[in-house]
C-alpha cells in the first residue's frame, strides 16, 4: 500500500516553524548559529551544560516561569510547579553537596531514581559541580546496575531508600571507586545510614542556594549513556559539553519548541531521550516541563494533554500503538485542541500511526530517527515539510547523513542510486557525537570509516532526500536471494484490524536460506485463532507477495521490547532458536 503525502499539516496556531524553508536553511547553517541561539561567544573558553539550561534564564523575566510541572502518582496530590529559578536553586544545593563531599570535576555520578523533580535537581547539579552525569532505569535489576556503575567507574549514586534497599544493598560495598550513596528521601536514620550511605535532605538543607558553575571544556565528558549490544556487556557511550549545541539546535528544528510551549516528552528518565530531550533540550529553550511520575495509562496520557494544555508532544511508537488500541472514541472524549506538534522516537514508526493520528488528532506524528551514540536527533521529518508516511525524514541543519556500504578491503563506497540500500553513514564532527566507548577504544574505532560514522542501520535514501529505514544490519531477513527489511513486513501486517503491534525475524530454512515468521499481538476484542492467523498471512501476500510475506504466525500477548519501545527482533529469535539471549538488562520489566 502506497500511503499518501501529508501535507505540511500545519496547525493554523500562529506560530511560525523555526525550519521554515528547510533547504535554505540546510545549505547555510553552521554550528556557530546554535552558539548564537543560546548567546555564546565565539570567543567563549568553556561550555557547561547547566549553565545553559539553566543559568543564564537566571538573568531574565524567565526565571519566574514555570520550568517543571510535576504530577504525582498519587491521584490525590496537586501538581508541584518549579519555576526556573527555584530548580536553579536546587541544583545549587546539590552541586554544593557534591563540592562538600570532595566530589571533583570529572567525577561520575550514577541516578537511579523515577521522573521526579528530584531527577533534575541531580542532572543539572552534577553538571554544575563539573561531575559526570550517568542515569539509569529505575526499572533495571542489582547485576545490570552493577555492571554499568563498574563500567562507568562511580563514584557516587543518588537513589531512593526502597531501591537502595532493594537493588543496591546487597553489593555496593564490594564497587571500589564507589564512595558514596545519596538518599533522596531518607531522614536521617542511624538504622540506614553509613559514612557511605548519606540522607540527602539535611546535606541539601544546610547547602548554600548559590553556586559558581564550574567551567568546563567544549571537550570534557558531562554525560555517559550505556547502550546494550546484541551480545555481551553494555556500552558506555561518552558524550561532552558542547553537545548542548546538538540538544539545542536539533530541539528547535525537529520539535518545534518555542519558548511559550507547554513541552511533554515521554521518555523514561534511564533512557538517553529522557536526559536529551526529556531535560536538557527543553530546559535550554526555556519551556515548561510536564513530569509524569506514574506508567501509562491511555485516559490518563489524554488527561494530562487535555489539563495541562500541552503544545509539543514527544513520545514512542509503542505507546502511539497502545493510544491505537483503544480507537478514536477514548480520544474523542478530551479536548486535545492545544497540540500543535506531535513527535515519534524510539523505533520507526508505522505508516499508520502517522495516518492514525491524523485522523484522530487532527495532527501527523513526525517520526524523527537517532541513537544513544549520536546523542541526538539526525534525522527528522519537520513541523514546515510534507510526510512520506513511513519516512525517517530528512537530515537535521548540520548533519550530513548518506547510504553507503563496506568494501572488502576494510574502506567504504557511497550509494549515489536512489531508493538503493545501504548502511545509513554520517559525516563526523557533529557537537553531540559520542567521543567514544568508555573502556573500549578498538570498538570505538571500528564504528567509523574515512571519517564517517557506520551506525549499523540499513536505509535508502529517495530521489526526494527523504530516508527510509530497513532495519538493523543484524536483523535484515536474507531469503532466497532477497534481503528483507523487517520493518516494512511489521508495518504491512499492522494494516489488518486486528493487529496491534508485529515483530517478525529469519528463521533457517534448508531451500532458501532463511523464511519470515511474525509474531502479533492483537487488539482488544480478537481473539487468537488459525481462521484470524490465516487472514493476516494472507493480507501480508497480497500487500508484499509470496517471496517477502511471513510463512508462519505465532500470537504473543507480550512481545519483548526495551524500555524506550523497541521490538527486541533478536531476543524473539534468541528464544525461537534456543539461542542464547545476550544483554538484556534494557528489556521492557527486567529487574522489576
Amino acid at each position: 500500500m502506497t500511503y499518501p503525502i501529508v501535507s505540511k499539516a500545519l496547525k493554523n496556531s500562529g506560530i511560525q516553524p523555526n525550519l521554515n524553508d528547510y533547504d535554505t536553511v540546510f545549505k547555510n547553517f553552521r554550528w556557530q548559529q546554535a552558539a548564537d541561539g543560546i548567546s555564546l561567544p565565539a570567543e567563549a573558553d568553556s561550555i557547561n551544560i547547566a549553565a545553559i539550561a539553566l543559568d543564564r534564564h537566571q538573568q531574565s523575566a524567565k526565571k519566574d516561569q514555570v520550568a517543571l510541572r510535576f504530577l504525582s502518582k498519587d491521584p490525590t496530590a496537586l501538581p508541584e510547579d518549579i519555576t526556573y529559578l527555584g530548580l536553579w536553586q536546587r541544583a545549587n544545593q546539590f552541586a554544593n553537596v557534591m563540592t562538600s563531599l570532595g566530589l571533583q570535576k570529572g567525577d561520575r555520578v550514577f541516578c537511579l531514581c523515577g521522573r521526579t523533580p528530584d531527577l533534575y535537581m541531580a542532572i543539572m547539579g552534577t553538571l554544575k559541580a563539573g561531575c559526570v552525569f550517568s542515569p539509569l532505569f529505575s526499572a533495571f535489576g542489582p547485576e545490570p546496575i552493577r555492571a554499568r556503575m563498574e563500567i562507568g567507574n562511580a563514584t557516587a549514586i543518588v537513589t531512593t531508600t526502597r531501591l537502595y534497599k532493594k537493588k543496591l544493598a546487597d553489593w555496593i560495598t564490594e564497587l571500589p571507586s564507589l564512595r558514596y550513596v545519596l538518599l533522596l528521601d531518607s531522614p536521617e536514620d542511624p538504622e540506614l545510614t553509613t559514612d557511605q550511605v548519606l540522607s540527602l535532605q539535611p546535606l541539601l538543607a544546610d547547602s548554600s542556594a548559590k553556586f559558581n558553575t564550574v567551567k568546563t571544556q567544549p571537550e570534557d565528558m558531562a554525560l555517559l549513556h550505556f547502550t546494550s549490544g546484541t551480545t555481551g556487556k553494555p556500552k558506555g557511550a561518552i558524550h561532552v559539553h558542547q553537545a548542548v549545541l546538538a540538544h539545542y539546535m536539533t530541539a528547535a528544528f525537529a520539535l518545534d519548541l518555542h519558548p511559550q510551549d507547554i513541552y511533554w516528552c515521554t521518555a523514561d528518565p534511564g533512557w538517553v531521550t529522557g536526559t536529551s530531550y526529556g531535560i536538557i533540550a527543553p530546559l535550554c529553550h526555556g519551556v515548561t516541563l510536564v513530569i509524569d511520575e506514574a506508567d501509562f495509562d491511555a485516559e490518563r496520557w489524554y488527561r494530562i494533554l487535555q489539563d495541562q494544555a500541552v503544545t509539543v508532544w514527544y513520545t514512542a511508537p509503542t505507546a502511539i500503538r497502545m493510544l491505537m488500541k483503544y480507537g478514536r472514541e477514548l480520544a474523542d472524549q478530551h479536548d486535545l485542541s492545544s497540540l500543535r506538534f506531535l513527535a515519534s522516537v524510539g523505533e520507526p514508526l508505522n505508516p499508520e500511526a502517522v495516518i492514525w493520528g491524523m485522523e484522530t488528532l487532527g495532527l501527523p506524528f513526525h517520526d524523527n530517527w537517532w541513537q544513544t551514540e549520536t546523542g541526538g536527533i539526525m534525522i527528522a521529518n519537520y513541523a514546515s515539510m510534507d510526510i512520506k508516511p513511513g519516512s525517517m525524514g530528512r537530515p537535521v541543519p548540520g548533519i550530513e547523513a548518506a547510504i553507503a556500504e563496506r568494501t572488502e578491503n576494510g574502506g567504504m563506497r557511497l550509494i549515489n542510486d536512489p531508493d538503493e540500500t545501504g548502511e545509513l553513514v554520517l559525516k563526523a564532527g557533529w557537537p553531540s557525537m559520542f567521543r567514544g566507548y568508555l573502556h573500549e577504544d578498538e570498538r570505538y574505532r571500528k564504528a567509523f570509516i574515512d571519517g564517517w560514522y557506520f551506525t549499523g542501520d540499513l536505509a535508502r535514501k529517495d530521489d526526494g532526500g527523504y530516508f527510509w529505514f530497513i532495519g538493523r544490519a543484524d536483523d535484515v531477513i536474507k531469503s532466497s536471494g532477497h534481503l528483507i527489511g523487517p520493518f516494512e513486513v511489521e508495518s504491512v501486517l499492522m494494516e489488518h484490524p486486528g493487529v496491534a503491534e508485529a515483530g517478525v525475524i529469519g528463521i533457517p530454512d534448508e531451500v532458501g536460506g532463511e523464511v519470515v515468521k511474525a509474531f502479533v499481538g492483537l487488539k482488544p476484542g480478537y481473539t487468537a485463532s488459525d481462521a484470524l492467523a490465516k487472514d493476516i498471512l494472507g493480507l501480508a501476500r497480497k500487500r508484499l507477495g509470496s517471496a517477502v510475506a511471513p510463512k508462519s504466525l505465532a500470537f504473543s500477548d507480550n512481545l519483548p521490547k526495551t524500555r524506550s519501545g523497541k521490538i527486541m527482533r533478536r531476543l524473539l529469535k534468541a528464544r525461537e532458536l534456543g539461542l542464547p539471549e545476550g544483554d538484556t538488562s534494557t528489556l521492557e520489566g527486567s529487574g522489576q
